[in-house]
């Protein structure tokens, strides 16, 4: 579940979609508690490698931070 958040949250500030077409082809999520460990574990790293691809080709995004706002946004976030 950690990592379709981190896909969600990345994409959010980039505004645009990180592709992760091998791990939908796997049509496994964190939610389907019937499919069986090895399942969820190759759904992790094929996740996990489509991200990491993806932030590697991408020029770093960037976040502005002032102590003003963030106890506020990660309130608002968790």
């Amino acid at each position: 579940m950690l990592l379709v958040h981190i896909r969600k949250y990345y994409e959010n500030g980039c505004g645009g979609d990180v592709p992760a077409g091998q791990y939908e082809d796997l049509a496994i999520s964190p939610v389907h508690i019937h499919k069986n460990k090895k399942c969820h574990k190759e759904a992790i790293l094929t996740l996990g490698t489509e991200i990491v691809g993806y932030v590697r080709n991408k020029r770093p995004i960037r976040v502005d931070y002032t102590s003003e706002i963030a106890p506020k946004q990660i309130a608002i976030e968790h």
